[in-house]
């Protein structure tokens, strides 16, 4: 069956009514309500100047206008209520603007029947009525909300039901009713004639758009769609409230802290909750022994086994074992009670591999981690396995066109991660050593010279510090070349092929690159001094560099390189 979507314009009026039936709720996954003073003026100054402007059109005669506030994205969930995904900042701003109006028709001049006729507009759209007298219960608003985070929901409610705010209060609820409070009072006060008509144009002109989905799922694509504000709700924010709603009183707050200090740690880190339980995602995956390549949405992966996946007692505690893992690669923090997140060797293989251009590393390097870190022998262990993958992955990487060609034998490696700490690693490259060993000498991008260059700097025993984020590749021999300094038998064609091979690249820190770009040797040899990257500093100790010595330190390289595969594929044994 397709998704059903309705989408029909309303007036405030005509919206807002349909909450004596259907209540609007705001659900918890939403974010505390946070208008600032600028968004009101803006709302109340725009809707006045749109009912001045209609004043004029109406006195010559012309036809009346509207004003479009926005869309509003909702789904009827199972208790029967309007579930907004969308537009729940504007829908609680135009509650508190409406209360504000309502305050003052009750204090102006209650008995004229001009100031009731309003008040009876108002009251069915803001509160129920008394099914038994049909008089209106303050006490029960059309619109709840149940945002997780939100100490502040009880004000908007006292807001409602009784008009009166704490002039001293803090709070986004009470700051704002009472400035629609002060700015419909000075507009009582300069366009004498307009308070009614304001009222008027407000709940008939101003146009709302209600988008309405058939359910959360469809609601939550169309919010992420039309969404242009750079704060979309994560999926994180939907599986928070998901299991909140699962929990008794008393769990829901061990809850909350758990997940407030989940977030803090992972912002420190410079990480997401939302890339947690997409790093989650693939251990489940592969714990279920689903080999599949094809990309399943995070949002309906989880909410395919709620009960296993969302409400596991052991949750939070396996995200703060991924948040730990991260940690360290992010910030090389080591983790708290793991000697191991000290080793050197390891921090360097992990520091090759956040070079690799996509994330399909991540998923062996967690399992591995989940699975085998509390073992005696861990450290050892993790550190042949990482420095295998590195192998497999740069060889797939060096020989396929592109990096997606890496991942059937990756998601096989998951599963069978799940089962052996030594499992055969089958990443799609080429047994042609002559193939490769083209492949190597001239790496076909930045990120491929970036791998290799990091590979190499790291196994030089002098290279005692991890090196910097965002080194940039650097060429010994500038690519805007003079004729002049090109030895007898090299063609041009020849010279540029030195130029691109791996011989000619070093890293260098961004601020030393800008001075040492595209000029000869002798002028470079001051930046590399200063680097950090042992391999720069001991090019510098040449006196000179010609394009034959780039053509020999390819080579030199190579066998570099090809050692360093052979040696750490020896050391890891496949078992069973």
């Amino acid at each position: 069956m397709s998704d059903s979507i309705s989408v029909n314009k309303a007036s405030v009026a005509e919206f807002l009514a349909t909450g004596a039936k259907m209540p609007f709720l705001i659900p918890e996954y939403q974010r505390p309500y946070a208008w600032t003073q600028d968004q009101v003026d803006t709302l109340f100054e725009d809707v006045l100047e749109f009912a001045l402007n209609e004043e004029l059109k109406e006195s010559n005669g012309e036809d009346k206008g509207t004003y479009f506030l926005g869309s509003i994205v909702s789904f009827e969930n199972g208790r029967r209520q309007q579930e907004i995904i969308d537009g729940q900042q504007r829908l609680t701003s135009l509650s508190l603007l409406l209360r504000a109006i309502y305050t003052k028709l009750q204090t102006s001049d209650p008995d004229s029947k001009q100031t009731k006729n309003f008040m009876s507009k108002i009251e069915p759209i803001l509160w129920k009525n008394d099914e038994m007298t049909g008089d209106v219960d303050f006490e029960k608003p059309l619109i709840y909300s149940n945002v997780i985070d939100d100490k502040q929901s009880q004000v908007f409610y006292d807001i409602l039901a009784t008009g009166h705010a704490d002039s001293k209060a803090k709070d986004p609820y009470s700051q704002n009713y009472i400035r629609f409070q002060k700015l419909y009072e000075t507009m009582c006060t300069q366009h004498i004639n307009m308070p009614y008509k304001f009222i008027l144009r407000l709940l008939n002109q101003v146009i709302l758009l209600p988008i309405k989905a058939d359910n959360q799922d469809t609601a939550l694509t169309i919010f992420s769609t039309l969404n242009d504000r750079g704060l979309p709700l994560s999926d994180a924010d939907i599986f928070k409230a998901k299991i909140y709603d699962n929990l008794s009183d008393e769990e829901r707050k061990t809850f909350i802290y758990k997940w407030k200090q989940l977030e803090f740690r992972a912002n420190d880190a410079d990480e997401t909750v939302q890339h947690l339980f997409s790093l989650y995602m693939f251990y489940l995956k592969a714990k279920a022994g689903n080999k599949k390549t094809t990309n399943i949405a995070i949002r309906r992966f989880y909410f395919h086994n709620v009960k296993e996946y969302l409400l596991a007692p052991d949750l939070l505690d396996k995200l703060n074992r991924i948040l730990n893992l991260w940690t360290l690669i992010n910030t090389h923090e080591s983790i708290e009670g793991e000697a191991w997140s000290t080793n050197f060797e390891i921090l360097k293989a992990l520091d090759i591999l956040a070079s690799y251009p996509n994330e399909i590393w991540k998923s062996p390097v967690l399992i591995y981690y989940l699975n085998y870190s509390h073992d005696a022998n861990f450290e050892t262990d993790f550190e042949k396995f990482l420095h295998k993958l590195i192998v497999e992955l740069e060889k797939s990487y060096l020989v396929n066109s592109t990096i997606t060609a890496a991942k059937p034998g990756i998601y096989s490696l998951n599963v069978a991660l799940m089962h052996n700490k030594y499992p055969e690693i089958k990443i799609k490259t080429t047994d042609n050593q002559a193939e490769l060993d083209a492949k190597i000498k001239r790496p076909a991008n930045m990120s491929l010279r970036r791998l290799l260059l990091k590979t190499l700097i790291y196994q030089d025993s002098k290279q005692d510090t991890l090196l910097k984020p965002k080194l940039e590749i650097e060429h010994i021999f500038p690519r805007h070349w003079e004729k002049a300094n090109t030895p007898d038998g090299f063609t041009p064609e020849k010279v540029n092929e030195v130029i691109d091979s791996l011989g000619n690249f070093t890293l260098l820190e961004k601020r030393l690159n800008i001075y040492a770009s595209d000029v000869y040797f002798e002028r470079k040899r001051k930046s590399y001094l200063k680097s950090q990257v042992t391999m720069s500093r001991e090019l510098a100790e040449k006196d000179n560099w010609k394009i034959e010595d780039s053509w020999r330190r390819t080579d030199e390289l190579l066998r570099q390189l090809k050692d360093i595969y052979a040696k750490w594929s020896e050391e890891y044994k496949v078992e069973g």
